[in-house]
């Protein structure tokens, strides 16, 4: 056998075990930050002048509704925040009262970090749900109202949001009328306001993953920064 050959038949022996072991030394120290969920097709200019069909991923619109304090407020005054949001209504006997509970849970879990997070809870039936309806809610739960809105508003527009900016009725509760908003998920936003996670609300256990994703967001946050420098 001529030495090429053994040549040959060395590398195609060594070069997968090697290409494992690259692999698998550098992800030992990978994080895997929480994924992005929807995007949307968009046209872009091109430098001819022309356009061509892209795709970007997708971002919650800006909106305004009344708060708790029948104060109307916008989304950009949380700019920079990572937002934790949820569906319910006052007079809900069955889940809403649970997702509450441990979206209290998260909330005391970022106390001392308050800066960082905030909570909204939109009213799926807005016509009985006024603003001093959401805040004698909020106070049975003992939330904390300077970092929670709790939002009512035109139904049209909470259900546009429901519908198409966070997608919502992707997550309904099963057997539920869809005309009806009923969901019994936590919402995940970054501060791009892309939606980053999609929890069961009423699983106790999985909050713990959504305050380890809030720290993800958070380091991902930092990382950008220390690019900006680098580049400047």
């Amino acid at each position: 056998m001529s030495l090429r050959k053994v040549i040959a038949i060395g590398v195609v022996l060594v070069l997968p075990v090697t290409s494992y072991w690259i692999v698998n030394s550098l992800s030992k120290g990978a994080v895997r930050m929480p994924r992005r969920y929807f995007y949307d097709s968009v046209m872009m200019a091109t430098t001819d002048g022309k356009t061509r069909p892209d795709t970007l991923w997708h971002t919650v619109r800006p909106f305004r509704l009344t708060n708790q304090f029948g104060r109307e407020v916008s989304l950009d005054e949380w700019k920079g925040r990572i937002i934790i949001a949820d569906f319910i209504f006052t007079s809900c006997p069955t889940v809403c009262p649970t997702l509450t509970r441990n979206m209290k849970r998260l909330q005391d879990a970022f106390k001392k970090t308050d800066s960082l997070v905030r909570f909204i809870s939109f009213t799926v039936d807005p016509l009985r749900d006024s603003s001093p309806r959401m805040k004698a809610y909020g106070d049975r739960f003992r939330v904390d109202h300077d970092t929670w809105w709790m939002l009512t508003g035109e139904k049209s527009e909470i259900y546009d949001l429901a519908l198409h900016e966070f997608k919502a009725n992707i997550a309904q509760v099963e057997g539920v009328d869809t005309n009806f908003i009923h969901t019994d998920k936590f919402f995940l936003l970054d501060r791009d306001r892309v939606v980053r996670g999609w929890y069961n609300g009423l699983d106790s256990v999985r909050l713990d993953e959504v305050i380890r994703d809030v720290v993800l967001l958070n380091m991902e946050r930092d990382k950008k920064k220390k690019r900006n420098l680098f580049r400047k």
